[in-house]
């Protein structure tokens, strides 16, 4: 018995991913660096019925062709969005206005929420539009993630006229159809089981911990390939030292956001807005099933299935897919 709870231990001080061997020196580099830079656009608050929005404007950096607006996912704020990502867009020639959900980064909290007073995704969706608003913007491409993805449809049902494309990524239009795949809680167990010897980071704690434990846990959910080790340092480092990091009782504001909120199925077919759908075919959070559902309720809609790639961001070849995103913009211009 000894022996196994031993083994236990070990497995949960020395298990999950073995970091890059030049993990600690690059964070003991950039804990030295000036990190103004990873915030370097446009900042601003924008109001929403009283609620603090913070946002950001990152200029193109080619000939504007038109503004993107990203949605990120469930309980994320605008720091998840990869800077590589940011990147391919503002290359391409788009300006990019990222920001905090309600409850999470720099914007308000909400400490006086409970699910009895829940607030619903079309507040969210008013959130991305104060946001819209208060940077000038009349009209705008709609990138959303998982979660985000849910609210860029609800900013395309209430102002179609502001709405020049929608990207849906790894996303539904209702995710409570018990007509379709639902959550399986099996891979969402074995992937909790794996988490676990990550938590060694966070319950050593300091920065340099912290660091470590994201780069393992993007390191388990999309390997080794395309990691960008600096980059996912500095974000950490930046959000730790100039925000608040994570507010895990967003997870709860935004799930019962979703319960909430009425299906779309009914009102997506009256959209005439351009709409491209990316999903992996290995979902398991949202299977593919649903992303099906939306490019059969959104008319005209276009989809690409990537194979084998799971409830996941960035996705594996990232490049490619920004470049199908990229297109699928240009040609909604």
């Amino acid at each position: 018995m000894l022996a196994g709870l031993g083994a236990v231990a070990a497995w949960l001080l020395r298990g999950g991913p073995r970091l890059p061997p030049d993990t600690d020196a690059i964070i003991e580099r950039l804990s030295q660096s000036d990190l103004s830079h990873v915030v370097a656009g446009e900042t601003g608050y924008a109001d929403s019925s009283g609620v603090r929005i913070w946002y950001e404007a990152i200029p193109a950096r080619a000939p504007e062709k038109g503004v993107v607006l990203l949605n990120i996912s469930m309980a994320g704020n605008s720091l998840f969005w990869p800077p590589s990502f940011i990147r391919g867009l503002t290359g391409a020639g788009y300006r990019v206005i990222r920001y905090d959900q309600r409850g999470t980064g720099a914007s308000d909290w909400l400490e006086d929420w409970d699910r009895k007073h829940a607030y619903s995704l079309l507040d969210m969706s008013a959130d991305a539009i104060a946001v819209l608003d208060a940077t000038q913007v009349d009209r705008a491409h709609l990138i959303g993630l998982s979660l985000g993805g849910f609210v860029a449809q609800e900013i395309a049902i209430a102002h179609p006229d502001k709405v020049a494309s929608m990207t849906l990524m790894s996303s539904a239009a209702d995710p409570t159809d018990a007509s379709l795949p639902g959550l399986r809680s099996g891979p969402l167990l074995r992937s909790a089981l794996a988490g676990l010897p990550l938590l060694r980071y966070r319950l050593m704690g300091g920065e340099k911990n912290l660091v470590k434990e994201v780069i393992a846990k993007t390191i388990s959910g999309n390997g080794y390939e395309g990691l960008h080790a600096e980059e996912l340092t500095e974000l950490v480092l930046y959000d730790l030292r100039y925000r608040r990091g994570i507010n895990l009782r967003a997870i709860l504001q935004h799930q019962a956001a979703v319960a909430a909120t009425r299906s779309r199925y009914e009102l997506l077919p009256n959209l005439r807005v351009p709409a491209l759908v990316v999903h992996g075919t290995a979902d398991t959070f949202i299977p593919v099933e649903h992303a099906e559902k939306l490019v059969e309720l959104i008319p005209g809609a276009q989809y690409l299935w990537l194979e084998g790639v799971g409830h996941q961001f960035p996705y594996p070849d990232m490049t490619a897919v920004t470049r199908e995103i990229v297109s699928h913009l240009d040609h909604s211009a």
